[in-house]
């Protein structure tokens, strides 16, 4: 048997491969390339990988899509079917995403988005216009970020890390928006509240002057002394009215008795409990899904 060796060739393919993106953007995706002829079984054509270094890659390799080469092997993967066993060589290509890319694009942004609704916080509750232009604004300014990362990625069926992110960032923002809804519910009952105790104390201060009226004209009191008349015509003021009232032992309700209305008790409040929770979910995102992505790793 003669044996005719083949000159070298070189062939451009272009190739598909399905990727996951449960974790987008921070994923890694592996590929697979499979050499194998289905036409000649393993008795008549035989592929074997060459020593040494099989797969060479160009060293100025440069990959779109925000991708780089993470590693790369090589393995057989022969085929047993009915009409035969087939010879098959595969490659392993790890793509892993820059996820610096995303982060000045996607989560700085949104982050700064939802940073600058929490600004509502700290405006008078009085100025209506400037509060519902910031948070109108915000949330239009987030809703579009949300949509053009829908439209930059293909529609699947499950949720993507980068949803769940751009997701909870919306619904800050649109609870800044509600939180002054509140506000503003809060400064028109404490409006109310102020005007009736206001008319409760005018009521009072005319009822004492009547009494103080009743008792100068009254004419069952024998004693010659102003101050002692008006002392047995006085009505009794019961012992605990005297004492001072009991303050709060506990910082939080001292901090908070400090604020008079119930409008800005609420405005101090979303201050320090929308970071705090914005803090916490960032920790249980990056922790969480970075976790995974070491996981896959492995």
């Amino acid at each position: 048997m003669t044996t005719h060796p083949l000159p070298p060739l070189r062939i451009s393919i272009t190739c598909a491969c399905s990727m996951h993106l449960a974790l987008f953007p921070l994923d890694e995706q592996t590929c697979t390339l499979d050499i194998a002829s289905y036409g000649w079984a393993k008795n008549d054509l035989i592929y074997v990988w060459k020593e040494g270094n099989p797969v060479q890659l160009a060293g100025n390799l440069s990959l779109p899509g925000g991708f780089k080469l993470g590693a790369f092997g090589s393995r057989y993967c022969d085929v047993k079917t009915t009409t035969g066993e087939y010879s098959c060589l595969r490659v392993d290509l790890l793509f892993a995403r820059q996820l610096s890319f995303f982060l000045v694009t996607v989560y700085v942004p949104c982050s700064m988005t939802v940073s600058v609704s929490w600004m509502s916080f700290w405006l008078d509750h009085k100025a209506v216009p400037a509060r519902v232009a910031l948070g109108v604004t915000t949330l239009l300014a987030m809703s579009t970020t949300q949509a053009s990362i829908q439209n930059s990625l293909p529609p699947v069926a499950y949720t993507k890390a980068i949803d769940v992110w751009s997701g909870v960032c919306v619904f800050f923002v649109f609870s800044a928006l509600l939180e002054y809804a509140l506000v503003n519910y809060a400064s028109r009952s404490d409006a109310q509240r102020a005007a009736k105790q206001k008319e409760r104390k005018e009521k009072e201060l005319e009822l004492c002057a009547f009494n103080a009226e009743q008792i100068e004209d009254s004419s069952h009191t024998h004693s010659l002394d102003p101050l002692l008349r008006r002392i047995e015509g006085a009505q009794f003021i019961p012992p605990a009215s005297i004492y001072p009232p009991r303050l709060p032992t506990n910082r939080v309700s001292l901090w908070m008795r400090n604020f008079k209305f119930a409008a800005k008790k609420i405005d101090v409040f979303s201050r320090v409990f929308f970071p705090s929770v914005f803090a916490i979910f960032n920790c249980l995102y990056w922790s969480f899904y970075l976790t995974r992505e070491q996981q896959n790793k492995r």
